[in-house]
Formats: structure tokens, C-alpha cells, sequence
């Protein structure tokens, strides 16, 4: 998502206020207690910090755990960053957690490649095949299930429809050239266009990967990390077009130290009506009513504007969803666990309850906001689709596009040299 992260790095979005920190690992391996009873304790990472989700997740482990007595969940939750940063220590030092978080993708498949991650695909056929395919396809290698999705996604803008009406913007731009329009519009309405979090990378990634989407197609990303050459006339585009935006100053005050969901981040200045507009995933709502106020009626969602003169469409999309994963030679209790968490009940539970997007089928109907109706209807027509740059490649390629555009937002780096910078350390990933 970064969370976002779904970072974005995420999929469910992630809070500063994660109370469990860097905990170290005590049950990595379903461990039993050594007593009669003969209980098995699962250690369960995630990344589900902010409330709602938070709650609900607690909620849905003890109902697991009252259904299978001999079983006790053990939550550790982690802020998007920390986890990730976390996870990367774990997976060097080959100790992984029971149950964990994934965004699927090159950060998996390096996890697989290592021998860490166990193979779900005979445990869980019966009923996983049951599953929105597409949110399946971060976490398959070679036709073999590695993690289980819970939601899946897309980014996009998030707008106030109220500030966009005093700023005489009659409806969302749809061009790009019209989304710089409704920028200098909002600045000469006294409005903040933008939140951003720039202190966390990951936000900022999401413009650059949108604009070298449209710019030179979706298929052009993936080709590009296959090739190692970023340094195409498209993707040095993407930057320019960037550049531009950060030219009109159309950022929050203080953007480059700013979190995301921190009581003054990026998600409580959009729901707090102090900026217009903010770029992320679905799960967008609920973040901005844990940190801020949140906007009811007055929130809208509109899709990245298409680029004049770009390969890319307009039904393109970024995004991914989240995921759980388990090491491997976790015990069975924790394939029950995924079991339970794919079950049609429980995600009926977390589309009503915390906003997510439905990976049963059957749990469509239960879809209540229009908002999130809008994000699965552009999901659904989807004719590309591109999991975050940072989860899609392999770490250190995705962190360099994450410090690269970072960078540029801050003015440190061209166009150019983010291209020939993700260029050179894809090139090292040999």
C-alpha cells in the first residue's frame, strides 16, 4: 500500500496507533502448551489496526477459538510500515510467522522461492476455489495457491463533493488535463486540493504507477520489471506529468512529514474536510472516519484520469487486495483458520461491517455504501489490472520506486533519474 497497503501497501489500511508494535515472535509454531489439555497456539499477523477492523478481526478469532476449543489465536498487529519492515527481517532471518499478512506478488514469491511459505493447494481446493478469481492471483506461482485473499481492490481518488461544489467543479475530471484544472480550481477556492502522506512513501508511489499505467499501458509495468528498463520515453512521461502536479503546490501543509493515518495525516485531512481530495484504496471510508470525522454523503469516488496521447485506458487498474498466508509446516489449525476466514459468513461479516470488498461471490448482496458499489462496478469492467508497484516486484526494486518518486514529489529528484534509479537496482536483482 506501502497498506496502502492494500503497503499500500495494504490491503486493510494501517493506523500509527498499533498497540502491539514490533512484538517478537513467541509461537512460531503452533506451539501446545505442554499440558493436558493440549492446546494449540496460532500466532496471526496482520496489519488490521484501525477500527473498525480492528475490533472485528479480535471478534472473529475468539469466535474461531469457541468453535475449535483446543485452539487459541494469538493477534499481533503492526502499522502498514512496521509490519512491512518486520516481515523483511523475519523472512532473512527464515522464521515467519504461524498466519500472515501478504499482499501477494514479488515479496511472496521471494518468501516461496526461500522455502518459507506453505503450499495451499490440496489443502485448500475443496473450498478455495469457490473465490473471486481475480483476488486470487496475487498469491498463485505456477498454477500453486500460497495465500488465501480476504478483499481485493482498487486505488483511486476519494473526494469531497461539497469543497468540489465550491469550487465550481460540476463532476470529476476524467482527463488528466481536466484533474490539473480541478487542482487549480480547488487552490483558487482556497481549498486544499490534496492530502498526501509523504513521510510514508507508499501514498505517492500510487501517482507515478497510475500515470506510467496510462501512459504506456498496463502490460508496460510488468514488461518493464521483466526487461529491468525503466528508462522508456513513457516512464519518464509518468514523472513529468508528476512533476507538474507538485509544481501547483497542491499538497497539505506539512505533506512531506505527514503519516497516513494519524490524527493529522492524510485519511483526518480528507475526513476532516480540510483537503479535497486523497488517492487510495477502498478501505479509504474507513480510515478517514477512525482518524478523523469521516464525510458521509459529501465522499465520492471517481477512477484515475486518462492521460491525453497514453496507450493506457481509463478502465485500467491499480490496486491488489490482501491476503493471509502461512509458513510452512504450520499446523492444520491454521488452513481451518483461512477456512473460516473464507467462509461466505465471514465475509458477509466484513463487507457489512468493515467496508471491505466481497472475495465470496455470494457476498456481493451484502455491499450497502455506493461508494464501494462504484469501486466494484470499475473492478468488475476492469479490462487491466496492475497489483501495487512495491508488492508486484521483487522488495528492493519496490522500495527503490517507493524512495524514487518520494524524491521527485520532493523535488530531489528528475523524472529521469527515478526512471534510471528503479532501472539500476532492478538490474542489481539479478
Amino acid at each position: 500500500m506501502g497498506d496502502p497497503a492494500l503497503s499500500r501497501r495494504g490491503f486493510l489500511a494501517a493506523s500509527a496507533a498499533a498497540g502491539m508494535g514490533m512484538t517478537a515472535l513467541t509461537a512460531c509454531g503452533g506451539d501446545s502448551d505442554g499440558g493436558s489439555s493440549g492446546t494449540t497456539t496460532i500466532e496471526w499477523w496482520n496489519i488490521s489496526t484501525t477500527e473498525p477492523s480492528k475490533t472485528v478481526w479480535a471478534a472473529l478469532a475468539r469466535k474461531f477459538e469457541a468453535q475449535n476449543p483446543k485452539v487459541k489465536i494469538k493477534i499481533v498487529q503492526m502499522e502498514n510500515d512496521a509490519y512491512k519492515s518486520k516481515m523483511t527481517a523475519l523472512t532473512a532471518s527464515g522464521k515467519l510467522p504461524d498466519i500472515f499478512h501478504t499482499w501477494g506478488g514479488g515479496v511472496l514469491k521471494q518468501q516461496v522461492d526461500a522455502g518459507l511459505v506453505e503450499n495451499l493447494t490440496d489443502s485448500t481446493k475443496p473450498w478455495g476455489e469457490a473465490l473471486l478469481p481475480v483476488a486470487k492471483e496475487p498469491y498463485l506461482f505456477d498454477d500453486q495457491v500460497y495465500g488465501i485473499p480476504f478483499d481485493i481492490g482498487m486505488i483511486g481518488f476519494w473526494y469531497n463533493k461539497a469543497l468540489f461544489e465550491k469550487a465550481g467543479i460540476p463532476e470529476p475530471p476524467t482527463t488528466w488535463n481536466g484533474f490539473l484544472d480541478a487542482v487549480r480550481k480547488l487552490k483558487s477556492a482556497e481549498v486544499t486540493p490534496l492530502a498526501l502522506a509523504g513521510k510514508e512513501k507508499w501514498p505517492g508511489m500510487y501517482y507515478w504507477a497510475y500515470l506510467a499505467m496510462r501512459t504506456a499501458g498496463a502490460e508496460a509495468l510488468q514488461k518493464a520489471y521483466d526487461d529491468k528498463d525503466f528508462t522508456g520515453a513513457p516512464f519518464v512521461e509518468a514523472g513529468e506529468h508528476l512533476e507538474e502536479l507538485v509544481g501547483l503546490r497542491p499538497f497539505q501543509k506539512g505533506f512531506l512529514g505527514a503519516a497516513y493515518s494519524s490524527p493529522t495525516g492524510q485519511a483526518a485531512s480528507v475526513g476532516n474536510g480540510k483537503a479535497a481530495m486523497e488517492l487510495m484504496g477502498q478501505w479509504a471510508p474507513t480510515v478517514q472516519a477512525d482518524a478523523g470525522k469521516g464525510l458521509g454523503k459529501d465522499l465520492g469516488f471517481f477512477p484515475f484520469p486518462a492521460v491525453e496521447g497514453g496507450k493506457g485506458a481509463l478502465t485500467e487498474v491499480f490496486g491488489g487486495g490482501g491476503g493471509h498466508a502461512l509458513r510452512r509446516g504450520a499446523p492444520q489449525e491454521a488452513v481451518e483458520f483461512l477456512k473460516f476466514f473464507a467462509s461466505e459468513a465471514t465475509d458477509l461479516e466484513l463487507v457489512k461491517k468493515t467496508g471491505v470488498l466481497p472475495v465470496v461471490p455470494a457476498a456481493e448482496s451484502a455491499i450497502a455504501d455506493p461508494n464501494i458499489k462504484a469501486v466494484q462496478a470499475q473492478l468488475k469492467a476492469a479490462t487491466g489490472f496492475q497489483l501495487y508497484l512495491d508488492q508486484a516486484y521483487a522488495p528492493a526494486v519496490g522500495q527503490e520506486v517507493n524512495d524514487s518518486v518520494a524524491a521527485l514529489i520532493a523535488g530531489s529528484k528528475s523524472p529521469g533519474q527515478v526512471a534510471q534509479s528503479i532501472t539500476k537496482t532492478a538490474k542489481e536483482e539479478q
